[in-house]
C-alpha cells in the first residue's frame, strides 16, 4: 500500500524529480572568493547613517507595492529614460522566471553555452524547453550556428549575459545586433557585471521593442538585498508587471537601495578598485605555468588547469581556509576549470601565494 509520501510524489512533475537543487557551499570561516561578490564594507559614516534610516522602518506595515522612490531612483542613478518601463525583482532570479512564465507553453528558451546556470534552471523548472547554442572556443558567439539554432527553434526569450558568466568575456556589439534582428520573441541583455565592463546596451532599448535589458546590484556591493530590475519598452513590461508577486521588494531592501544610490560614488569607487585587483591578479596567474587565465570584464577570473586536477587545488585550496568555484564538467568549458571572484588586495595576495604553492 503507497504511503501519503508516494502519493504525493507521483503528483510532482517528471522533470522535477530529475532536477539538482542548486546547491550554495558552506563558507564559514573561509575566504570567500567563489559567488562574485564586492568584498568591501561601506565606509563607517555611511554606515551609521543607514542604520539611523532603518530604524525609522515600521516591519507591521507592508512595503510599497510598485517601490515608486527606488524606481525613480533607479532612473536618476543610472540614467534610464522615462519613456522606457522598469520592472523590479527579488534579484535577477526572479525577472528570469517572471520572463520564462509570461510565454505561451510550447515556446522554449534559447543562450549560448556556457552561460549563467539559472536560465536553465528555471526553465526546466517551469516545464519550457531550454536549448543551448555552443560559444566558440575562444568563448565568442558562434553566429552561424545561434542564427541556424534562433531559425530552427524561434525561442520566445533569448538570454545573452554580457559580460558572460562564466566565461567573463563581452559579446561582440554587432554579433549582439544580429541576434536582436534575428530575433522573433524578447532578447533580453543581462548586465550583472556592468560595472566591471564599462560596457552597456541600455542605450539601446528604445531602438528595439524586443530588447529588454537586465541587471542585478548584488555584484555592485548590494548581494544582501536581492535586487533586480528589467529596463523596455512599456508595453512590455506592463505585460511582465502583471505576474509580478505584490511586495516581493520588501521595505528594507527599498529603503537601503535608495540610500546606496545616493552614494552610488562610493559604489563605483569600489568596482574601479575591483577592475584594479583583477589586472594584478590576472598579471600574477598569467606567470604561472601549467594553467591558462582567461581575460575577463567581470569581477571574476576563469582559469584552466594543464596539468593538476582542478578537484585537488579546490580541495587543497579549502583546506588552507579559502573558497574559491569548481566550474562542472561538460558546460563547454575547457578541462579542470576554476574561477576566482576578485577579493580584497589582501584576499587576492592570500589566495596567489596558497595557489601558487598548491599548484603542480
Amino acid at each position: 500500500m503507497s504511503s501519503i509520501i508516494e502519493k504525493i510524489e507521483r503528483l510532482i512533475r517528471p522533470e522535477i524529480k530529475e532536477m539538482q537543487a542548486y546547491n550554495v557551499s558552506e563558507a564559514t570561516g573561509l575566504v570567500k572568493l567563489d559567488a562574485m561578490e564586492n568584498p568591501f564594507t561601506w565606509p563607517e559614516q555611511m554606515k551609521s547613517q543607514w542604520l539611523e534610516l532603518l530604524a525609522q522602518v515600521e516591519p507591521n506595515r507592508y512595503p510599497d507595492s510598485t517601490a515608486k522612490k527606488l524606481v525613480q531612483c533607479l532612473r536618476s542613478c543610472f540614467g534610464i529614460s522615462s519613456d522606457l518601463g522598469v520592472v523590479l525583482g527579488n534579484g535577477s532570479d526572479e525577472l528570469i522566471q517572471i520572463l520564462i512564465m509570461a510565454m505561451k507553453e510550447g515556446t522554449c528558451v534559447m543562450a549560448p553555452t556556457p552561460s549563467f546556470v539559472m536560465y536553465e534552471h528555471i526553465a526546466n523548472a517551469l516545464g519550457v524547453k531550454f536549448v543551448g547554442s555552443p560559444l566558440s572556443e575562444d568563448f565568442s558567439l558562434d553566429m552561424p550556428a545561434m542564427l541556424e539554432a534562433i531559425k530552427t527553434h524561434d525561442p520566445a526569450i533569448i538570454f545573452l549575459a554580457y559580460p558572460n558568466n562564466p566565461t567573463a568575456n563581452l559579446f561582440e556589439d554587432d554579433d549582439v545586433l544580429e541576434i536582436i534582428r534575428a530575433s522573433n520573441g524578447v532578447v533580453v541583455i543581462d548586465e550583472a557585471y556592468q560595472p566591471f565592463a564599462d560596457k552597456t546596451f541600455l542605450d539601446k532599448a528604445q531602438d528595439f521593442e524586443q530588447l529588454l535589458v537586465m541587471r542585478t546590484v548584488s555584484k555592485l556591493g548590494l548581494a544582501g538585498l536581492r535586487l533586480g530590475y528589467l529596463v523596455g519598452h512599456r508595453s512590455l513590461i506592463e505585460q511582465f508587471e502583471k505576474i509580478r508577486l505584490p511586495y516581493n521588494i520588501n521595505t528594507f531592501t527599498q529603503l537601503t537601495a535608495n540610500f546606496a544610490f545616493q552614494h552610488i560614488d562610493v559604489l563605483n569607487a569600489q568596482a574601479k578598485l575591483i577592475c584594479e585587483e583583477r589586472e594584478i591578479l590576472f598579471k600574477k596567474l598569467s606567470v604561472l605555468e601549467g594553467l591558462q587565465v582567461f581575460p575577463s570584464k567581470a569581477n571574476f577570473l576563469l582559469f584552466s588547469l594543464w596539468s593538476d586536477s582542478a578537484q585537488r587545488v579546490f580541495e587543497e585550496l579549502k583546506k588552507a581556509g579559502i573558497l574559491i568555484k569548481k566550474m562542472g564538467e561538460g558546460q563547454g568549458l575547457p578541462p579542470e576549470c576554476l574561477r576566482v571572484t576578485i577579493g580584497s588586495s589582501a584576499e587576492n595576495e592570500r589566495f596567489f601565494d596558497t595557489f601558487k604553492s598548491i599548484l603542480k
